[in-house]
């Protein structure tokens, strides 16, 4: 079912419905779920919901014509705000929130909740990127979410709980997204034009894990090729780890001249690995094996011929999720490569 043309989350707009009718909407939320699954589509959808002026909120049914409406569908309204962490930093800075050290709480995401409402009850903010909090930003947010302005709503988008820390978790209410079903991916891919051909935009969902945003990145012939290349090496008993690290690193800095796109490959490689690691250790565990032809057939050769078990593709996958962290960090890249290539290849089984 389609709520407001967001596939694949009915039991979250149920939810949310039910809050809406019982009259009992937190304040703080945060959004969880893989890249590219609409949470952010959802987010902005609920905020028109909550601030149209013609249709009840506990209807989930805003009526898209209403001044409020299509201020939220221009991104002109003054009583959302939206931020999100800049292209080219790693982390989310604290001026983005708080403002900088001359304008320290007048400007900034936080001083402008605190503002009463401009057109109605509610003031309502989209924060994205919270994956990148730093320590300094994360803690800025904690009276706000403790102590939320009157009829605020704040709703914070990431990719897990993990990736956040202890101190927001514990003041949100955690909404997790699923992935999306393959099926409902193959048709985004044709609705927004991104592939043409319905059997390639099946292939294409076969292998994006769930997520619209992967899928995309795969219908770039090269990255699905590489990544093809790197899961038949990891497959393997043992791979030459200098070999592996330089390949990766010509393919990352193919990606341009700026460091943005050359980082954001860096992470899509290694969560080809990330993947490759979690999808074996449940399949040694006992569990199914993926869906995705590519990366079944790469955990089918490990599982035969790896020497590992499902403890041995855990540790491996804790790397790539530390490489991951050096990468978010601003490590540089071909030295974060090459130690983390390394460590795999001469990891204990």
């Amino acid at each position: 079912m389609s709520w407001q043309g967001i596939e694949g989350h009915d039991a979250v707009v149920e939810r949310f419905r039910r809050s809406l009718v019982a009259g009992r909407l937190p304040s703080t939320f945060l959004f969880v779920g893989p890249a590219g699954i609409g949470k952010r589509a959802f987010a902005l959808q609920l905020a028109k919901t909550l601030l149209c002026e013609a249709s009840p909120p506990s209807h989930m049914a805003p009526c898209n014509a209403c001044v409020s409406c299509r201020q939220v569908e221009a991104g002109t309204h003054p009583d959302l705000e939206t931020v999100a962490k800049e292209p080219d930093r790693t982390e989310f800075r604290i001026e983005l929130l708080i403002g900088d050290l001359e304008h320290r709480m007048q400007e900034g995401l936080i001083p402008r909740l605190s503002l009463k409402p401009t057109r109605g009850q509610r003031k309502i903010a989209i924060l994205d990127d919270a994956d990148f909090l730093n320590v300094a930003s994360a803690n800025c947010l904690l009276k706000t979410l403790e102590e939320p302005p009157l009829g605020s709503v704040l709703i914070l988008l990431g990719t897990s709980e993990q990736k956040q820390l202890p101190t927001i978790r514990s003041r949100c209410q955690i909404v997790r997204f699923r992935p999306l079903p393959e099926e409902t991916v193959a048709k985004l891919l044709l609705e927004k034009g991104i592939v043409n051909d319905p059997f390639e935009a099946e292939r294409l969902a076969a292998l994006s894990g769930g997520g619209l945003q992967q899928a995309t990145a795969l219908a770039d012939a090269t990255l699905l090729e590489f990544r093809r290349h790197l899961l038949a090496q990891l497959a393997r008993p043992r791979w030459n780890s200098v070999a592996l690290a330089k390949s990766i690193n010509a393919f990352v800095e193919d990606a341009g001249k700026e460091a943005p796109p050359r980082r954001e490959r860096l992470r899509r490689v290694i969560g080809f690995c990330a993947d490759f690691y979690h999808q074996l250790m449940i399949y040694q565990s006992g569990g199914e094996a993926p869906a995705d032809p590519q990366l079944r057939e790469a955990v089918a050769a490990a599982a035969g011929d790896w020497g590992g078990d499902a403890a041995s593709a855990a540790d491996r996958l804790e790397r790539c999720l530390d490489a991951l962290a050096h990468v978010d960090a601003n490590a540089h890249p071909i030295t974060a490569t090459e130690a983390w290539i390394d460590d795999l290849a001469h990891a204990p089984l």
